[in-house]
């Protein structure tokens, strides 16, 4: 398939264009919602880290970047919706393609579902009367028996919202997306000015380690590497751009632009955060960073009644993100559903005539988010132990893409094919040139280290329990199911449908 037969009616237009440029650069940001992520995941960077954590921020967004350039590249000739699985797809071939598509569904469910429960630290902090199991004088606190059991109710509910928003308007998601989104940045600018008015310490403290709990007879080295599961946690779903971009005017021109945008404002802003919550903080040593984070410095910054507002401007960030993510896994079902390389595929890929919009693809991916949120009300480590594996499940659907890419690189140096065309202004498509395969290697390279990095089974990450061993190794175990259960799917498929053709990547009759 040429990028000629990617033109508007290679795909019927079934979904509505109703995404802006800016409206294309909030799917992305609001995705990594650095004002939800880096209140919700401070205290694990800087407990594993200290305050020299800090640096872990820089390194995760270079190798990001480089993922985010890749992604471009691709965004400007593929622009179809789900994408992630596109992309391997047409690169490393269908069933690759769909083990890769596979795994970004689950990640983006459980992602969902993360994002959704990060309304029990705020709401309840906000107003108790939000604490709903056991009453305002119940413990809120996220993994206490009662504040687990309030942090399912407050998230279903959430989910109940977004799900509605998708189902009823892309129009309708994509202005309160938008709304979320300035919304955000304004909180995010108030935050850092306050913050840097609010200096306890010079520059040098994030030189040190001071802060952390780490073993100090172990190496800081792993403590540190522990540390950037934080950065990691934060600097995904930059790529929701993409997903979206059969709903977006001018994709070529817009979404490989609007991803590395995304990605740029995110990791320079959240640095800023990171580095204003250290130096603003009025102890580095007295545990508070390590067990609350950044929301303790900026409940001492604002002060109770400043504080609450900046916690509600945090809770409209946790709803236009798990808007976000929600729209970006329905994208993916419905576009892996439309070509019939999912079961129930025919529903799945029904686009709302009135609406725009995939509904069941929707409600799939929003009952799904619920129903992981369940396992939330006796165990919550059983909870922790699946939000920090959805992140590396995330990665190694983005190994998909890469790796191939790569691959198909190093295959077709010597070919004279270049990545070339031409956007819908007539302008050169976003490329690499010379160093697409320099800097595809590296971005493969850290996706590597950081797979490994996220998935090692650490009792401190996966096992809340201190002694559950399943628990510990969760990660690898999870990941290894969600193959297997996906070999069954895609074998049941293919007998029914059959097997699908590859599509080069390279075309030979046209550089792409």
């Amino acid at each position: 398939m040429s990028i000629a037969e990617l033109k508007p009616g290679a795909y019927r237009q079934e979904l509505h264009r109703g995404v802006g440029t800016f409206a294309s650069f909030a799917a992305g940001f609001s995705f990594v919602s650095i004002l939800t992520t880096v209140d919700q995941f401070f205290f694990i960077g800087f407990g594993f880290g200290g305050a020299a954590f800090f640096w872990t921020w820089p390194v995760v967004f270079l190798g990001q970047l480089l993922v985010a350039y890749n992604f471009a590249t691709l965004a400007a000739r593929f622009p179809i919706s789900g994408a992630i699985y596109q992309w391997s797809s047409r690169l490393a071939g269908p069933t690759f393609g769909w083990f890769t598509g596979w795994l970004m569904i689950i990640a983006q469910v459980l992602t969902t579902a993360a994002a959704a429960i990060a309304l029990q630290a705020i709401l309840p902090a906000i107003w108790t009367g939000f604490q709903l199991v056991g009453g305002s004088g119940a413990d809120s606190t996220p993994t206490s028996p009662t504040g687990a059991a309030n942090a399912v109710l407050l998230g279903i509910l959430l989910l109940a919202v977004t799900t509605a928003v998708n189902a009823l308007s892309v129009r309708l998601m994509s202005l309160l997306n938008t709304i979320g989104v300035v919304l955000e940045l304004i909180g995010v600018a108030v935050v850092l000015v306050m913050l840097f008015t609010h200096t306890q310490r010079g520059f040098g403290a994030v030189l040190h380690s001071t802060g952390s709990t780490a073993d100090p007879s172990s190496s800081y080295a792993f403590a540190w590497a522990a540390s950037a599961l934080m950065a990691a946690y934060v600097m995904v779903g930059f790529d929701s751009a993409g997903e979206l971009s059969e709903e977006t005017h001018a994709p070529r021109a817009t979404t490989p632009r609007t991803i590395v945008r995304a990605l740029t404002t995110s990791g320079v802003l959240g640095m800023l955060l990171l580095l204003g919550g250290i130096l603003a903080a009025p102890s580095l040593t007295d545990g508070t960073l390590s067990s609350i984070g950044l929301p303790a410095v900026i409940d001492a910054v604002f002060g109770p009644v400043a504080g609450r507002i900046v916690l509600a401007d945090v809770a409209v960030a946790v709803f236009v993100c798990t808007l976000a993510i929600q729209t970006a896994g329905s994208r993916m079902v419905f576009s892996m559903a439309r070509e019939r390389a999912l079961p129930f595929s025919g529903a799945l890929s029904k686009v709302s005539t009135k609406n725009g919009t995939p509904i069941v693809a929707t409600l799939v991916v929003g009952v799904g988010a619920a129903l992981v949120l369940l396992v939330n009300i006796e165990q919550s480590a059983v909870f922790t132990a699946l939000a920090s594996l959805c992140i590396g499940m995330l990665y190694l659907a983005y190994l998909g893409v890469t790796v191939p890419l790569l691959i198909e690189r190093i295959r077709h140096r010597r070919d004279g094919v270049v990545l070339g065309g031409v956007d819908e202004h007539g302008k050169p498509l976003f490329g690499l040139g010379r160093w697409g395969i320099l800097l595809n290697a590296l971005a493969v390279a850290f996706q590597v280290v950081m797979v490994v990095n996220l998935l090692w089974p650490r009792a401190a990450v996966y096992d809340l329990t201190g002694g559950t061993w399943w628990l510990q190794w969760s990660a690898p175990i999870f990941v290894g199911l969600s193959l297997v259960v996906g070999f069954a799917v895609h074998q049941r498929n293919e007998r029914r449908e059959g097997a699908k053709q590859a599509m080069p990547f390279f075309p030979q009759t046209e550089a792409v």
